[in-house]
């Protein structure tokens, strides 16, 4: 089963999220852009879980 690597921020909904970019992520896979990520002080507002570096992706790559 492969990481579901989301291409938007779930909280601003305005930050474009590439495969290849920055990101944050619970282990629900709910992700958020780095600036929400802090804001949220590393907390998923929708589990309660901690929030970490999504793993990159080269940009092209399934």
């Amino acid at each position: 089963m492969a990481l579901e690597m989301r291409d938007r921020c779930e909280r601003c909904t305005a930050a474009p999220l590439p495969p290849d970019g920055p990101a944050r992520i619970c282990s629900y896979e709910c992700t958020f852009c780095e600036a929400c990520g802090a804001a949220l002080g590393q907390v998923c507002p929708n589990c309660g879980g901690e929030l970490v570096t999504r793993p990159r992706r080269t940009a092209g790559v399934a």
